[in-house]
C-alpha cells in the first residue's frame, strides 16, 4: 500500500486541477450545457488518446529495452571472445588450408566503411573451411575446452541470448565439440572416418566464430573505439598482428 501512496497522491492531484479549471471555466461562460458537452466531447475521444499513447509509450519503452538488450548482449559476444574465441580462432585459423582466400579480406582496418564489413560478411557465407584436424594438438585443445565449461554454462544462462539466435548456434556448436573431444580417451590412432567427423565439427564452429567474430568488430568499431582498436591489434588473422602500439592511431 505504501509503494502506491505516490500514485494516488498524484491521483488526487490531477482530479483537483481538473475541477478547478472546469470552475474556470463555467466562471468565463457561465453555461453548464457548454461544459457538460465538452466534458462529453473529451469523453468520446478518450478511448483514441489512450489507444495512441499506448502505442508511443510501448515503441519507447520497446526501443529502449531492446538496445538495453542489445547492449548486454553485444557484452557477453566481447566476452565470450575475450575468454574463448579468440583462442579458438588462432588454433583454427592456424591449419585451415583455404584461410589464405580470405585473409587479406579479415585484416579488418580503422579506416573500414560499415559497407565493407557487409561486403566481407557475404563474401564468408560462401567460404569452405578447411581445418587439418591433424594439425591441431587435439589433446591441448580438450583441456583448453574443458577448463571453460563453466564459463561457457554461464553464457548460456544469459537471457540475452534469446534474442540472438546466431550466437546461441555458435556456443551449441563449441559445446558439441567439447563433448566430441571429451568422450575420445585418445587420438593418437582414430580411424580416417573419425578425424573427418572431428574436422567437420571443428569447423562448424570455427566458421560460425568467423562470421560472428567479424559482426562483433563491426561493433566495436561504431561504438567503442578504443575497444576497437584493441581488437584491431589481437586479430588472430593477422600474421603481424601485436598488442603493442605502433603508431599514433590508438
Amino acid at each position: 500500500m505504501k509503494s502506491h501512496r505516490w500514485q494516488i497522491g498524484l491521483g488526487l492531484a490531477l482530479a483537483f486541477a481538473s475541477a478547478i479549471l472546469y470552475l474556470v471555466l463555467y466562471a468565463v461562460h457561465r453555461d453548464i450545457s457548454y461544459i457538460r458537452d465538452h466534458v462529453l466531447s473529451n469523453f468520446a475521444f478518450l478511448p483514441v488518446q489512450v489507444f495512441i499513447w499506448t502505442l508511443i509509450t510501448n515503441g519507447l519503452l520497446g526501443a529502449r529495452d531492446r538496445a538495453i538488450r542489445l547492449q548486454k548482449l553485444n557484452m557477453v559476444i566481447g566476452t565470450f571472445f575475450d575468454e574463448v574465441g579468440l583462442a579458438l580462432l588462432r588454433r583454427f585459423a592456424a591449419t585451415d588450408l583455404g584461410l589464405e582466400d580470405i585473409r587479406r579480406e579479415l585484416i579488418v582496418a580503422a579506416g573500414w566503411p560499415q559497407e565493407r564489413f557487409a561486403h566481407v560478411q557475404q563474401r564468408l557465407k560462401g567460404h569452405t573451411y578447411a581445418v587439418v584436424i591433424g594439425q591441431l594438438d587435439l589433446d591441448e585443445l580438450r583441456s583448453f575446452l574443458v577448463a571453460r565449461r563453466g564459463f561457457l554454462l554461464g553464457l548460456l544462462e544469459s537471457p540475452s541470448l534469446l534474442e540472438h539466435e546466431t550466437f546461441t548456434d555458435l556456443l551449441w556448436a563449441v559445446f558439441h565439440l567439447l563433448a566430441e573431444l571429451e568422450n575420445r580417451t585418445e587420438f593418437s590412432a582414430l580411424p580416417r572416418s573419425d578425424t573427418a567427423h572431428l574436422a567437420q565439427d571443428a569447423n562448424r564452429a570455427y566458421g560460425l566464430m568467423v562470421y560472428r567474430w567479424l559482426d562483433h568488430m563491426k561493433h566495436l568499431k561504431a561504438n567503442y573505439p578504443y575497444l576497437f582498436s584493441l581488437a584491431m591489434r589481437l586479430n588472430p588473422f593477422d600474421r603481424e598482428a601485436s598488442v603493442i602500439v605502433r603508431s599514433s592511431v590508438v
